[in-house]
């Protein structure tokens, strides 16, 4: 039996007299730091599409270039993900939901979880990644997702 495992936070709430009007930049910059960043990570876009991932990240991930990976969707072709049973059987569409980075984004709260990650290449090896996900809003509207990532 497949075996997935995540949590949710509670909403961030605002210090009293802090900001809430939302930055309609706030994607880009997101961007910018993911892509110049020295740890594991990555920010997709609500349509599920890498738009940057650090250098760690794909190394991280077996995934080649950051070049390679922005611009194609996050599960096509480029990564699977296994359950944590011995077999190592791909996720089913409905555990695949759950992942952090895509729970992020349907939920638009903090989301964290254990997965089990291989490059879709023959012989890959297969890692275990400690996963924590946090929505990026966009005037208001979830626009995607952050992701860090640390070997487990």
């Amino acid at each position: 039996m497949a075996h997935v495992e995540l949590s949710l936070s509670e909403v961030f709430v605002p210090a009293a007299g802090a900001s809430t009007e939302p930055d309609s930049d706030n994607f880009g910059r997101w961007s910018a730091t993911v892509s110049d960043a020295d740890e594991p990570c990555l920010l997709i876009d609500a349509d599920t599409n890498v738009v940057a991932i650090s250098a760690a990240g794909c190394d991280l991930l077996c995934l080649g270039e950051p070049d390679v990976v922005i611009g194609l969707p996050l599960l096509d072709g480029g990564l699977r993900l296994l359950d944590f049973t011995a077999n190592r059987l791909e996720l089913t569409e409905q555990e695949i939901d759950k992942i952090p980075p895509l729970l992020a984004l349907s939920s638009g709260r903090l989301a964290r979880g254990l997965l089990r990650v291989q490059a879709a290449t023959e012989g890959a090896p297969v890692t275990t990644v400690d996963a924590v996900s946090t929505p990026v809003a966009t005037d208001g509207v979830v626009a995607g997702s952050l992701t860090f990532f640390s070997a487990v």
